[in-house]
């Protein structure tokens, strides 16, 4: 019998290739930065995302207990939450 086609196309290439600029980072990563502004840049510099990221995007993993001000990175809900929690803003 025949496969369906879908069966026999490799899972890969149907990804965009704007996922190569995008990159997430966690709660726990904002903690260990450690830094009262989070933007683009200052994860560049501390390694946390790789020169080529465009956008970030915070998830909630882990625990954040200091405050922390985002500029121009997005969080989920959960993570706006625990950031707003905490006495910081996402911006």
């Amino acid at each position: 019998g025949q496969m369906p086609l879908q069966r026999r196309l490799p899972k890969r290439g149907f990804k965009s290739h704007q996922l190569q600029f995008n990159a997430e980072i966690n709660l726990n990563d904002l903690q260990r930065l450690g830094a009262a502004e989070v933007d683009l840049l200052a994860l560049k510099q501390a390694r946390f995302v790789g020169e080529l990221i465009k956008t970030v995007k915070v998830i909630k993993t882990g625990t954040l207990t200091i405050k922390v001000a985002l500029k121009g990175i997005g969080a989920t809900a959960g993570a706006k939450a625990a950031i707003e929690a905490a006495g910081g803003s996402v911006a």
